[in-house]
């Protein structure tokens, strides 16, 4: 387990693969980075706990103990962002680590940019979120003013049903992050509906992109991410005609 230096900022990786943890090491120091090094899960919970990491990226296939099980003790304690890192593609096992709590989820192998680019989405979640003095949250064209439950589009007000705008609202505090259909529909409909209510979800979605979208064919705001859920695109991720 890997010392903890001081001054620099810190991601932790929960991995068991020592090629893995020796690539991380390259790509996070080149973008200034400290890679705190974890190889069990035991020692990955230790500095979790102790060396207050910015972003926690975890590996689900370790040695002592089950990935998912120890995201689950992860968010027990930490509001810490955390990415997802595994050679399993299955829908359901993706679904479930964003069930229970990670920020995102990143397969093996990947690219330097793509993880560094997730990387990048999931730590604007530790901003704090929009207070009383400024309530509005801008996304090149779309503005959402929290406070007073209204939403302009190129400067001019659209109207939003009330499921409409706390779908809306989900979606944007969250901008880069996926949400899976049972955590967008437990949030804006309540615990009492299940996932077989999608459906319910696909009609807002399309009605809420009608709205905010300027072309529904290509959204660049509100995207499908197939078989598990939404995700409202992060500033980064928006045309730069967005911001003209």
């Amino acid at each position: 387990m890997q010392s903890v230096m001081e001054g620099r900022r810190r991601i932790l990786v929960i991995d068991d693969e020592l090629a893995i943890r020796r690539l991380l090491r390259v790509i996070l120091a080149a973008h200034g980075y400290e890679l705190l090094e974890a190889s069990t899960g035991s020692e990955g919970l230790m500095l979790a706990s102790s060396a207050n990491p910015e972003l926690i990226l975890l590996d689900l296939g370790l040695p002592d103990t089950d990935g998912l099980e120890l995201l689950e003790r992860l968010r027990e304690f930490l509001a810490t962002p955390i990415v997802v890192l595994s050679v399993k593609e299955h829908e359901a096992v993706k679904i479930r680590s964003l069930d229970l709590g990670a920020d995102d989820y990143v397969t093996k192998p990947f690219s330097s940019g793509e993880l560094m680019a997730r990387i990048r989405v999931a730590l604007r979640h530790r901003q704090p979120l929009p207070d009383a003095d400024n309530p509005c949250l801008q996304f090149g064209r779309l503005m959402v003013n929290l406070a007073l439950r209204t939403v302009e589009v190129n400067g001019q007000p659209i109207h939003l049903t009330p499921l409409e705008y706390d779908l809306l609202r989900t979606l944007v505090l969250h901008a880069g992050r996926v949400l899976t259909h049972r955590q967008l529909i437990q949030a804006v409909w309540g615990s009492s509906y299940s996932q077989t209510d999608g459906q319910y979800l696909r009609v807002h979605i399309a009605n809420l992109r009608k709205k905010i979208e300027e072309d529904v064919t290509r959204p660049t705001l509100l995207m499908t991410e197939p078989g598990i859920g939404y995700r409202f695109a992060a500033l980064d991720e928006l045309p730069s005609k967005d911001f003209s």
